[in-house]
């Protein structure tokens, strides 16, 4: 939703440019004055003051000939001792005198961070807030020092007008003051593109021509195309039209423009010819008020022009529009390397959008690396509640196969993960954050990275060094980029992750735009429909909460997302108003300040290059989606205007147009589209509207590990599938995953194909409810691959797998039933497995089904052969030797966690069965074949511990105890002893059992 400017009466028609919004009620109140008197005298007594009272009081410190050692020998007389410490007190004032300087030159210029004075933690805090405090009643820092910030740039007039030197509107009112302007970090957002070279004369005809120059900043506000194409052509919106007719133009300082969020002051904007207002000049005759030279300026800068000047009617903005020889500017990407064969990406890798019938969410699926940390912290929120069910009188009686909305939301999870990105993403920044630490160098301050399938590129807050290598300068000094395939795994040292606040924002043409919330020197603020403002809300919290790039950070949610805590319960934590929002950040802003000082840091990066070591270097994340009253928004802007460097990050949705404090400002239309006018910016935003917000919600509320007891919660379980174990129900099909893979009742099939056959049935096997076709050409192609090869795939697998035969005909010659198809598809398109079709965990778990709840149940005999034969089955791990590089899609499986458990019971349940017939050596021998499935298993350990003690034999015990000490060292690398249970367990069977198991190591 773009913003135009409010029209303010006059014959001209211009409009006022906006006042400055940050902290609006901050600006010359008496508070401010005496703050200001105080400072003043107080830099005046330690700038002034103190050099003077040294020099009167005491003079030269220093001996005006060079000491002999004569002079050593001689005793510290007072006189001495003063000389020596004035030095000192000249050295301190010295090195806060820099500081002034430092900070004074930073508020001044309102550009980048201000440079650290080295050893002046404290003393750089001091004169901070001494400069700040004196510089907070002038209009602004530039309006102290008029043209303090063009310094270098070599223009002969640096006076805060424009060419034509602050005209006054016909309106009456003057419109040189109270621009709003944007910071570099506002100015920086987008890639450049790379600058092109040629450029045209114009021709004679230049009455129309119509020039701006670019104005110095006032404070920390910069002026910005939209504001001029707002001022100057009434839509903000035309501010490509503008950027179109000065690209790679040469400007009087010899640099260019490139990008349209990115203008320097004094450079000279050729306008549409409808252009009016009064800081516009038509040139060049017609300008007899402006200098000399920058007359000569501009005529030299009109002979660039690339299009022929003519007469346009103002009132036809369309054909304004045409002036422009290129089509109409797009904020461009950051431009990647020509990619290798190994790197690069199919074009039309993903699969269209038009299966909506199917009921994927498309949402989901566009969105990889929100996909891929949501599947990872399921898949651990899985495996607790498996180990603690199976802790538990439920055993393994959960079942965690999602249905409904939930099911559909995973399956658009695993077609759209990208988890090879987010390992990259994380390597690469690690990485960088350990050469940098190496070399003794900080970490650079980064507003965003741009991440393609090729290359990450971050984008700095100002120009940097050198990046350490295989990193390399982007397009200027304020890009580092790295290619994907120079990515390397290093080493586990502890190395913090570096910018846990990355989070993405969505995406421009095959680029993916992450904007790191915890480095933005104020509030970002969200407009746009409520709705449309929670998806993304919901989608940033989700990807900050699942991130695989941060080791830990605080997420606080305020007005929204209280469900969403069952994603991250250690990260998200949900406050019920702004009221106590603005509590908690007020005292953690403080604490955080005083963290700073005492560190003697400028900033959260200063610790957290190398090794972690300080939780109070963890970003806190703010999202807040209620409305502020204006009193609140007004101390939030307070709080956010030091959040930058104390690792604290606010956005915050309103329906305000210029939130008080905002730095950024988004917004996000019902198309899903995200803007952000000044910066320059139109992305295709990440959202996670309502309904998939729901369903990802169930899926980890239906895996909670504290509600897997819950009564009643199996009555929504999908029934088992249970295979025919009688001999009439031999499977035409088997397949054995357990151990080695092979298949048995199927012809061999081509080699080329054979391995991509055999990895597809394995997951249909894994899934008897079903695989949708995208999920199983995500998992058998991770980079991509289009339709028809997936089809392709599906009908030559239904070829392989054939059909089943009907019912022969009967005596009387009755007609032979139909065959049908082993592979089908159902109503929704998924794909599904005959029964005839088997694999060896689909016994193994018919088994234990029916020796525990089945036939042998209440049988004894029946029930120690159906778990003897379970037990058999067990020949291995999972898909053992499968080929390297294949089957990734099983690191998202919960069957790699539910099959030693289900080992476990097998064997826990046939153990029980031969300790009531007192068979403790065939019990022991259970045991110790499912430990090899289920090494770490305590459960396995204690039983083993039991049933050795139940043969009455101390040496057996000993032994057995022996080798699950030896076990436990091999498994934890010798840095955990025993489990609490297994030592209270083996004190009560062998309360000798450390010194005999010492004895028997020693022999």
């Amino acid at each position: 939703m773009a913003r135009t400017a409010r029209p303010t009466p006059g014959p001209s028609g211009s409009q006022p440019r906006r006042q400055p919004q940050p902290l609006p009620v901050r600006t010359r109140t008496a508070g401010d004055f005496v703050k200001a008197f105080f400072a003043f005298l107080a830099l005046s007594a330690l700038l002034i003051g103190v050099p003077g009272a040294l020099a009167y009081f005491v003079g030269w410190p220093l001996p005006h000939e060079a000491p002999t050692l004569e002079t050593v020998r001689q005793p510290i007389t007072a006189s001495v001792f003063v000389d020596v410490l004035t030095v000192v007190v000249w050295l301190a004032w010295a090195q806060f005198a820099a500081c002034v300087i430092v900070e004074g030159k930073a508020e001044i210029s309102g550009i980048g961070m201000p440079s650290r004075v080295p050893g002046a933690g404290p003393t750089q805090l001091l004169a901070r807030q001494l400069v700040a405090a004196l510089l907070l009643v002038g209009a602004s820092a530039a309006s102290l020092t008029p043209g303090l910030s063009q310094i270098g740039n070599a223009y002969e007039d640096n006076a805060r007008g424009t060419v034509a030197s602050a005209q006054q509107t016909p309106g009456g009112e003057q419109v040189g003051e109270g621009q709003r302007h944007l910071e570099p970090h506002q100015q920086r957002m987008v890639d450049p593109t790379r600058p092109g070279t040629g450029s045209a004369h114009v021709g004679e005809e230049r009455r129309q021509t119509k020039f701006y120059r670019i104005q110095p900043p006032e404070g920390r506000h910069h002026d910005s195309l939209w504001e001029i194409a707002e001022r100057h052509l009434d839509d903000g919106r035309r501010y490509k039209e503008i950027y179109q007719l000065n690209k790679d133009r040469v400007q009087p300082d010899g640099s260019r423009l490139s990008q349209a969020s990115l203008i320097r002051p004094g450079w000279i904007m050729e306008m549409p010819a409808d252009a009016h207002g009064g800081e516009l000049v038509e040139m060049p005759e017609d300008s007899p008020e402006i200098t000399k030279g920058l007359r000569e300026q501009i005529r030299e800068y009109d002979k660039t022009s690339r299009t022929p000047h003519r007469d346009v009617d103002p009132g036809r903005a369309d054909q304004a529009r045409d002036i422009s020889v290129d089509q109409p500017a797009r904020p461009s990407v950051p431009e990647p390397a020509p990619a290798t064969p190994d790197d690069r990406r199919t074009a039309d890798s993903a699969t269209t959008a038009d299966e909506s019938a199917f009921g994927l969410s498309e949402a989901l699926i566009g969105a990889p690396l929100l996909a891929a940390g949501l599947l990872a912290a399921l898949g651990r929120r899985r495996r607790a509640a498996l180990w603690q069910s199976a802790m538990s009188a439920l055993g393994l009686g959960i079942d965690l196969t999602p249905t409904g909305p939930a099911a559909r939301a995973e399956e658009a999870l695993l077609v759209g993960a990208d988890p090879a990105a987010v390992r990259d993403l994380d390597r690469a920044l690690r990485g960088l954050s350990a050469a940098l630490a190496a070399d003794g160098r900080e970490l650079p301050v980064v507003y965003a990275a741009w991440l393609t399938g090729t290359e990450l590129h971050l984008q700095l807050s100002a120009a940097s060094a050198e990046p350490p290598r295989p990193w390399q300068l982007g397009q200027d000094e304020t890009f580092w980029r790295l290619r994907r395939s120079a990515i390397t795994e290093h080493a586990d040292d502890g190395t913090a992750a570096p910018y846990p606040g990355l989070v993405s924002l969505g995406t421009l043409d095959e680029a993916r735009l992450l904007l790191n919330l915890e480095a933005v020197p104020g509030i970002v603020s969200l407009t746009g429909a409520e709705a449309d403002r929670t998806a993304v809300f919901a989608s940033i919290a989700a990807e900050l909460a699942t991130s695989g790039w941060s080791d830990r950070l605080t997420l606080t949610l305020v007005g929204f997302g209280a469900e969403l805590g069952a994603l991250a319960p250690t990260r998200i934590r949900h406050l019920d108003g702004v009221a106590a929002l603005v509590e908690t950040m007020t005292a953690e802003t403080e604490q955080r300040r005083a963290a700073l000082s005492v560190a003697g840091h400028d900033s959260v990066l200063t610790g957290r290059t190398g090794q972690a070591q300080h939780t109070q270097r963890a970003p806190h994340l703010v999202l807040l989606a209620a409305e502020p009253d204006g009193e609140q928004a007004t101390r939030l802007a307070e709080l956010a205007a030091d959040s930058g460097r104390l690792g604290i990050g606010y956005l915050i949705g309103t329906t305000q147009q210029q939130f008080p404090g905002a730095t950024w400002e988004l917004d996000v239309t019902p198309d899903g589209t995200l803007r952000a006018p000044l910066l320059g910016l139109e992305l295709t935003a990440q959202r996670l509207p309502a309904e998939q917000h729901r369903a990802v919600v169930e899926l980890f509320a239906a895996a909670d590990p504290d509600g897997v007891s819950t009564p009643g919660r199996a009555d929504g379980q999908r029934a088992p599938f249970l295979v025919d174990i009688s001999e009439a129900g031999r499977p035409a099909v088997y397949a054995r995953l357990l151990g080695d893979y092979e298949i048995m009742g199927l012809e061999t099939p081509d080699d080329e194909r054979g391995a991509l056959l055999h990895e597809a049935l394995a997951l249909l096997l894994l899934h008897r409810e079903g695989v949708h076709p995208r999920v199983l050409a995500s998992a058998l192609w991770p980079r991509g691959a289009t339709e028809d090869v997936r089809d392709a795939l599906i009908e030559r697998l239904r070829e392989w797998l054939g059909d089943d035969r009907g019912p022969e005909p009967g005596p009387g010659g009755g007609a032979a039933g139909a065959s049908a198809p082993r592979l089908r598809s159902d109503a929704t398109g998924r794909l599904i497995l005959a029964s005839s079709v088997v694999s060896d965990l689909d016994v193994l778990r018919t088994l234990h089904h029916e020796a525990t709840q089945g036939r042998g149940a209440n049988d004894p005999r029946t029930r120690e052969r159906l778990l003897t034969d379970a037990l058999a089955l067990a020949r291995g791990p999972l898909l053992a030797g499968r080929p390297q590089g294949r089957y990734g899609w099983l690191a998202h499986e919960i069957i790699e966690a539910q099959l030693p458990l289900l080992v476990a019971d097998v064997a826990l349940a046939l153990a029980a069965h031969h300790g009531a017939a007192e068979r403790p050596h065939q019990a022991m021998a259970a045991l110790e074949a499912a430990l090899a499935s289920a090494p770490a298993d305590e459960r396995l350990w204690n039983e083993l511990l039991r049933a050795a003690h139940a043969t009455g034999d101390t040496a057996q015990l000993t032994t057995t105890a022996t080798a699950l000490l030896d076990r436990n060292a091999t498994l934890s690398g010798g840095a955990r002893g025993l489990p609490p249970r297994t030592e209270a367990l083996l004190d009560e069977l062998l309360p000798t059992w450390r010194g005999d198991v010492r004895r028997a190591t020693a022999n």
